[in-house]
């Protein structure tokens, strides 16, 4: 069969497989619910399950514009697969009105030759078949690996032409091209937790978001019992850039969130300087408060009496002052104090019974939540809830004291005092490193919610206090961790991952390492490695299986404005994005300037779907960590570096997020690694 007829039969079955796509999905929507008009709450719940969980799957069966079913196909040597010898991988299973598969999902263990699958290896496999599509999903090509009888290696064209394929928007799924080691990683299981240490380039985050689809399809049942599943991003600009990941593979019922959103507490209202949010993220806070919160229980000063008729009931301060003891600091705060209402009431039932009384679980529920316990309960152990005692804490400078003792110095403790206290906790407003103070203090209060399986990127950047408020989320659960060390740009930024996977309360994770880049060209890498031995001395140099000569292009001005202008005209006569990164403080106008000059710009953080609605993108130094453009420009890099304290940090983020070419202009000199 000729090149063009294999083509034609290949989009046959492509327009094939959408149609039985399209009938799975009519099949679902079509099918009736089986309502029950019984009053029982026992068949409501059920039926609004099964309408949930019909409308969730009526939602992944949608055939996406622009998304290919297929991407690949296996021809395996004859009795190797029971049911047939050739087998088409996609993003999801595709079967036709009996049952027969059309597209295997890339995610079932069929499907795991396509991706390691080699000469040396061959697995069954006696030919891979890769194909292109354009921007529009038309099959266009098609590429034959034999990998039977076959002497050396194969270089796929296709695939380093679909990762070298200029894009507009958001971020796309790399299932297509995910390479061997990737895979490894992607298919991991779920215990121990994974860290996955990568390079700019070398897709972490997408390797962290296929193996959530991929631990969906394999566990989805045990993730679903454990709270479902959560990615948490640095921002909300990077969460709009990844958000078409999930869905294009088929999962759409996912929390997409940050750690602020996740903790959901008060919204940060209140700024405060570095030292002080720095302090406030470290782990000696999580002792801190604890002895703040239990520091609120006092000894009864008198015995407590219950009264119940013309009878008194007491039970004696000693007793009480025992029962405390025994409950202070080996449980949660409110659970203690539950528990003492209820062995108070059991010791009341007790007299009762001495005196002839047949009290059963109903009578002692009754003078556990009766009024005198309650009032006793105040005194002894009082109901709390977390701003009232971080509101004691910052606001009383000698309960301050007498809690962090021995953990914090008195200068610290300066740091956390209010110079102006507000009247009440109720006033009160917080910063965001006292949301995670507070949400510190619920879990200590009250046990909180789980989830099954936690994706976690840019975390180099989280405090202590965040891992331990995200760990937390995660104690039975498992946890995907992704960042580069050298991307480090807050004030928590770490050296290392095991002191941040201890504070997750996941010690035991397996690290990996992700060194080779597949997007940015090696003259782009190479040139921004230049920062790493003065920010990241301990990592090893990135590497790119990509050369692009003439991507790097460096400018010294006298008119800053200008040269982007130019330099953004001239890239718009190109495919693909464009990035625009410049200080925080100089966004505002460099993108009025590019508006003024003609050019139709967006501004990052100025509306949340600026990344879809312009090739040309303004982004805020602060904004650009995960996100990928196929052209960037970089403006004023020694402003960069100023505007913070770890700016050459900032730096290095900014200058890896070209894909295609990187354009640095500058009026004032560059740093030192990067003027030669």
């Amino acid at each position: 069969m000729s090149g063009d007829a294999q083509i034609q039969a290949e989009r046959d079955y492509l327009a094939a497989a959408r149609a039985a796509l399209l009938a799975m999905h009519e099949d679902v929507v079509a099918t009736e619910t089986p309502l029950t008009s019984s009053e029982d709450n026992n068949y409501a719940w059920q039926n609004n399950l099964y309408l949930q969980v019909r409308a969730e799957r009526a939602v992944a069966l949608i055939d996406l514009p622009g998304v290919p079913l297929f991407f690949g196909r296996l021809d395996f040597e004859p009795g190797v697969v029971y049911t047939t010898d050739r087998v088409y991988i996609g993003r999801r299973h595709v079967h036709d009105s009996v049952g027969k598969p059309m597209v295997v999902d890339w995610r079932a263990p069929i499907s795991t030759a396509f991706y390691r699958a080699t000469r040396s290896d061959a697995q069954g496999v006696r030919l891979r078949r890769r194909y292109g599509f354009s921007d529009t999903a038309e099959l266009t090509a098609y590429e034959d690996e034999p990998l039977v009888g076959q002497p050396g290696g194969f270089q796929s064209a296709l695939v380093m032409e679909q990762i070298e394929r200029p894009r507009s928007g958001p971020m796309r799924d790399i299932v297509a091209t995910i390479q061997p080691e990737q895979d490894d990683l992607v298919r991991a299981p779920t215990q121990p937790a994974l860290c996955i240490q990568g390079a700019p380039g070398t897709g972490k985050t997408a390797v962290g978001l296929h193996r959530l689809a991929y631990l969906l399809y394999t566990e989805r049942e045990r993730l679903g019992r454990h709270g479902g599943v959560a990615v948490v991003g640095p921002n909300r600009s990077f969460l709009t850039y990844i958000r078409h990941v999930l869905p294009a593979l088929g999962e759409v019922d996912i929390i997409q969130t940050t750690v602020e959103d996740l903790i959901g507490r008060d919204s940060a209202l209140r700024g405060e300087q570095a030292p002080t949010a720095r302090l406030k993220g470290e782990a000696r806070m999580a002792a801190l408060l604890r002895r703040a919160l239990w520091a609120h229980i006092s000894p009864p000063s008198e015995d407590f009496t219950f009264l119940k008729g013309s009878i008194r009931y007491r039970v004696g301060n000693g007793r009480i002052q025992e029962m405390i003891e025994s409950l202070r600091g080996n449980t949660r705060y409110g659970a203690g104090r539950d528990a003492v209402a209820q062995r108070l009431a059991h010791l009341v039932l007790l007299q009762m019974e001495r005196r002839g009384a047949v009290p059963d679980d109903r009578d002692q529920e009754a003078v556990a939540r009766s009024k005198p316990v309650k009032q006793f309960l105040e005194s002894v152990w009082p109901k709390l809830i977390p701003q009232q005692v971080l509101f004691r804490l910052y606001s009383q400078p000698s309960f301050l004291a007498s809690c962090a003792e021995g953990e914090l110095t008195e200068a610290e403790q300066q740091l956390l005092t209010w110079a102006k206290p507000y009247r009440s906790w109720k006033s009160a407003q917080w910063s965001a490193a006292d949301s995670v103070l507070l949400d510190e203090l619920a879990d200590q209060i009250e046990r909180g919610p789980s989830l099954g399986h936690l994706v976690v990127d840019e975390a180099q950047d989280l405090s202590p206090m965040q891992c331990r408020a995200l760990g937390r989320r995660c104690v039975s659960g498992s946890v995907t961790v992704l960042g580069d060390i050298a991307q480090g740009t807050s004030v928590w930024a770490i050296d290392d991952w095991p002191q941040l996977l201890e504070h997750l309360g996941k010690p035991d994770a397996r690290l990996a390492v992700l060194e080779q880049g597949f997007r940015v060209p090696a003259q782009i890498l190479d040139y921004a490695a230049r920062l790493l031995p003065q920010i990241a001395p301990g990592l090893g140099v990135p590497t790119s299986v990509r050369h692009a000569n003439g991507s790097l292009q460096v400018t010294q001005t006298r008119e800053l404005g200008a040269a982007v202008v130019a330099a953004c005209r001239l890239r718009l006569n190109e495919e693909g994005s464009i990035g625009v990164i410049a200080p925080d403080a100089d966004i505002a106008s460099v993108h009025k300037r590019l508006c003024a000059e003609g050019l139709q710009a967006a501004l990052l953080g100025e509306t949340e779907d600026a990344l879809e609605v312009s090739r040309l993108v303004c982004v805020p130094a602060t904004l650009a960590k995960g996100l990928e453009f196929d052209a960037v420009v970089v403006a004023e890099p020694a402003r960069i570096v100023a505007a913070e304290p770890r700016g050459i940090q900032r730096l290095y983020v900014a200058l890896t997020r070209a894909v295609s070419s990187l354009h640095v202009i500058h009026t004032e000199p560059l740093p030192d690694a990067l003027a030669s």
